[in-house]
């Protein structure tokens, strides 16, 4: 029995057009209001309005499309309304789920602007060839940008943002092409030749760049791993890669900053100053505070020292890595004062108290065993909760392992910083 138009409850979906198609549809509150104006003309009733951002072109997903599938699935809609078919897919997976619910007859009707769909094999089929129609377009589309970009590259022209040196031209008629930053481009082939001929570090470049203040496009400050991406840029003298990893190389007709020779001396010494180093080594306390002074992790490195009578003693020092600021002050403190410090401020930091007692509760079972199995000792009644988390806290600082003092300072909920050589809640801070 065919179902009537009043008692189709209907949602209307709308999604946003990618800027391609921006010419060829309208936007989201255009579509709804024009589906509105529609529903209101023929009787419709419209229970539910989606909204959708995200892109048709792949499968599953749009979290908006899913829900409003599953919605139908479960009979709370048995009609769409939407501005035209490929606003609900672009692809073949999303356009076959449409079509099931067709078959299955949870979806009685599909209204578009111009067009009705429904369970009707001729209907199916129209809107079968208009959802393939958009994934030909897209498909059509992805290659044609592929074949215009290297189209682009095999003229030399660059078909991307230009790096730090260079500009954009703004020019229509200039497109992908790219010209000398008058601003920029002599601190870039300083950089260069600093590195090259007078071996100079990357970080010796990095502090250089911020003392002159030399900025962006966007007019931020370069970091270090910036400094070190910059000089391994092979457009600099004339050469590129795109995409990149592809191994398809270009000869730019962009003006070079540097020569060829420069840059390859330049990638050498970079190379002999990030020669490989042996194996990292693991320290208890890294990575479980932050240094007070400028907010960036602590790193640990360890002493050695001999003593008169021939023995050799190792010395822990953590401090700040100076990851954010690479002039910071703050000093090192050596690992026992700061396990000291820990132990003192147990008493006042939120312990998730909770982990320690399953981590106490396991010491406890294992020490009862260890007494009734190899020792005969049947007698062992003390609980968890006998025992003061804060006093095991302090106990498994002075005489745990490095797991397991990683596993305490992890049941911290305060923020620990460290600074002048003492440890200290960043809630006291702020």
């Amino acid at each position: 029995m065919e179902n009537t138009e009043e008692s189709v409850r209907y949602c209307l979906y709308a999604r946003k057009s990618s800027e391609a198609e921006e010419k060829q549809a309208l936007s989201i509150d255009s579509q709804v209001k024009e589906m509105l104006q529609i529903a209101a003309r023929d009787s419709l009733q419209v229970a539910d309005i989606y909204r959708e951002s995200h892109s048709a072109k792949d499968c599953g997903q749009r979290p908006v499309f899913s829900q409003m599938i599953g919605d139908i699935k479960s009979g709370k809609f048995s009609g769409i309304l939407v501005w035209h078919p490929d606003r609900l897919s672009r692809n073949a997976g999303d356009l076959g789920s449409i079509v099931d619910l067709l078959d299955q007859k949870r979806l009685i009707e599909i209204r578009t602007y111009s067009q009705r769909f429904t369970n009707n094999p001729n209907e199916k089929f129209l809107l079968m060839i208009l959802g393939s129609q958009a994934k030909l377009e897209n498909d059509n589309k992805s290659v044609n940008v592929k074949r215009g970009l290297k189209t682009r590259c095999e003229m030399g022209l660059w078909p991307a943002v230009a790096p730090t040196g260079y500009l954009n031209s703004k020019n229509v008629d200039q497109k992908c092409q790219v010209f000398i930053d008058p601003q920029r481009a002599p601190i870039v082939k300083e950089m260069f030749l600093k590195v090259a001929r007078d071996g100079w570090t990357g970080r010796k470049v990095y502090r250089w760049l911020r003392d002159i203040k030399f900025t962006s496009r966007k007019n931020k400050l370069f970091s270090l791993s910036n400094v070190y991406t910059l000089l391994n840029i092979p457009f600099y003298y004339g050469m590129y890669e795109y995409p990149k990893s592809s191994g398809r190389w270009y000869q730019g007709k962009h003006q070079p900053i540097i020569t060829k020779d420069i840059f390859d001396k330049a990638r050498a010494n970079l190379k002999i100053e990030k020669r490989p180093r042996g194996e990292t080594k693991e320290f208890t306390f890294t990575k479980m505070m932050v240094c007070g002074g400028c907010g960036s992790g602590i790193s640990a490195q360890e002493k050695y020292k001999k003593l008169a009578n021939g023995s050799i003693v190792r010395y822990v020092y953590y401090g700040c890595s100076r990851g954010k600021d690479i002039n910071c002050k703050e000093r090192y403190i050596e690992e026992r004062e700061l396990i000291f410090q820990l132990s003192k401020i147990i008493d006042r930091v939120d312990l998730d108290q909770s982990g320690i007692r399953k981590k106490l509760e396991y010491e406890i079972e294992r020490h009862k065993r260890f007494h009734s199995n190899i020792i005969g000792i049947k007698e062992e009644r003390y609980q968890a909760e006998d025992i003061d988390i804060r006093n095991y806290a302090k106990y498994l600082l002075s005489d745990g392992n490095s797991i397991e003092k990683r596993e305490l300072l992890s049941c911290i909920r305060d923020r620990l910083i460290l600074e002048k050589k003492s440890i200290g809640l960043y809630k006291d801070k702020i």
